[in-house]
């Protein structure tokens, strides 16, 4: 068969613009499952960072020690992590509805349990089930929003405002956080979620249409046993790292365990009779350099807000709401990133998107090292987030686009699964690795202070620009080109 031409066909060959296609609409249902998945996928994201401002009010009403504060955030990203994957394939084999649903219900009323806690354990207990509800909404979600807009302008559009959606969850967490804490309780941080939850899962069952194999293969258990042992481990890892360091005992061992059982999973795939994930799709180059695209962007971005919330707090002074009303900026880049990332796809495809994107982020973190410890420097902190949010959230639904495609439905499941593991591990590993770089910078200063702060924080985002630079070039040289007729080369 000869190829099509640039007339016949609309899509980007090796990266190249053409002329547009008749712009395809969206039917009236399709906006409303679209407006429901959205909602559900905007409420998962704020739940990830409606907290952290929060934590020090919570300890203190719950009698936590300063030393177990963090595992009310660890809590909720092992789990949210280390079953991504598994629960991913698992709504390919009960229904994407199903467990979108039950994870619906199940984060409701382990927000209800949150907001009612009274001891550390209780509350630890309902971080947990949070994030395994969060394990199975997110893939679920995601994969349903594939199957339900096919493959081309549409998606793209879709995963654009998903991307753009999520984002701004992550900031409108962090001042929802301070705003509810200050003016309520933190308790209501936890509550907020109920009516929402409560309302995706009674609209869900007569909007979203589910989708499944048409025959159910069986359950890959030693697949799914070191895939989880693995990626929790790893997290485990990467956090412990962050609380204590990387050369202790207990992180070396947890991140060797979890990596030795990491590549025990990739020799199970290799043999199972119904695996997983299929090696022929861990070896696609869509997958492989969609994934570590999508990685770099979480790490950079997640690490890139910890950094300049040191900033604010240790050398401007600002307090946790100043500081998360300052991320505002960063949202509203990121918002207008995802909103234009689906069609700057649709017309010079993921690979010169997500290394534009890249090459934009590096560019605007780069000039974050001009900071200092005057009060004007807010106006660079606010310009160059803004810049920065737009050229990460271009990387993210590059990311999404390429890591989603050239599947059939019947794999979407395990697709979203992958590019959801990414996106949960690349937000628990950014921050352990950057508090590193900085940490090890004051430490050699021997200075805590404000200034000392500021040149950690400095030579950290100079590695994280450097670190999204190396994403974009990746990219611009391994992704495959867009074909005619959506996806990309393998």
């Amino acid at each position: 068969m000869s190829a099509p031409s640039r007339a016949q066909s609309p899509d980007i060959m090796d990266g190249a613009p053409v002329a547009p296609s008749p712009k395809i609409r969206m039917t009236g249902r399709q906006k409303l499952v679209l407006a429901l998945l959205l909602g559900a996928q905007f409420m998962i994201a704020v739940d990830f960072s409606i907290l952290n401002v929060a934590l020090p009010v919570v300890g203190e009403g719950l009698g936590f020690s300063l030393s177990r504060l963090q595992w009310i955030a660890t809590a909720f990203a092992l789990a949210a992590a280390g079953f991504t994957l598994l629960f991913g394939r698992v709504a390919d084999l009960v229904g994407r509805k199903r467990l979108f649903l039950g994870g619906m219900v199940v984060l409701g009323l382990s927000s209800a349990l949150g907001g009612l806690a009274t001891s550390p354990e209780v509350l630890l207990t309902a971080r947990v089930l949070q994030g395994l509800a969060t394990a199975a909404v997110t893939p679920a979600g995601l994969a349903l929003l594939t199957t339900a807009f096919k493959e081309g302008p549409l998606r793209e559009r879709a995963l654009g405002l998903n991307g753009a959606l999520m984002s701004a969850g992550f900031t409108a967490g962090a001042i929802l956080g301070g705003l509810l804490t200050d003016l309520l309780s933190w308790r209501w941080a936890f509550f907020v979620n109920v009516p929402v939850a409560a309302l995706v899962a009674s609209l869900a069952p007569a909007v979203i249409t589910d989708s499944r194999p048409a025959r159910r293969p069986r359950l890959d258990v030693p697949g799914a046993v070191t895939v989880t042992g693995g990626l929790l481990l790893l997290v485990y890892g990467l956090t412990q790292a962050g609380e204590s360091g990387w050369t202790t005992p207990t992180t070396l061992v947890a991140l060797l365990a979890g990596l030795a059982l990491l590549l025990g999973f990739w020799s199970v795939e290799k043999r199972a009779t119904a695996p997983l994930v299929p090696v022929r799709v861990l070896k696609r180059r869509s997958v492989i350099w969609g994934n570590t695209a999508g990685l770099i962007a979480f790490v950079t971005e997640t690490s890139l807000v910890f950094l300049l919330t040191l900033y604010l707090q240790e050398v401007l002074g600002y307090s946790p709401l100043a500081t998360g009303l300052a991320f505002g900026v960063l949202g509203i880049g990121t918002v207008i990133g995802g909103a234009f990332g689906g069609r700057a796809v649709g017309r010079y495809g993921s690979r010169t998107t997500i290394a534009t994107g890249g090459a934009i982020q590096a560019v605007a973190t780069l000039s974050l090292v001009a900071l200092g410890t005057s009060g004007a420097w807010i106006w660079l902190l606010l310009v160059a987030t803004f810049i920065g949010g737009m050229g990460n959230m271009l990387m993210i639904v590059g990311f999404m686009v390429t890591a989603t495609s050239g599947l059939p439905d019947e794999e979407q499941g395990l697709a979203t699964g992958l590019a959801t593991m990414t996106q949960q591990v690349g937000i628990t590993m950014g921050i352990p690795v950057m508090s590193a770089v900085a940490t090890a910078r004051m430490s050699t200063l021997g200075d805590t202070g404000p200034e000392g702060v500021l040149s950690g924080v400095s030579v950290a985002i100079l590695v994280d620009s450097a670190l999204v630079l190396a994403g974009a070039l990746l990219a611009g040289a391994f992704l495959g080109p867009r074909r005619a007729g959506g996806g990309t080369r393998r």
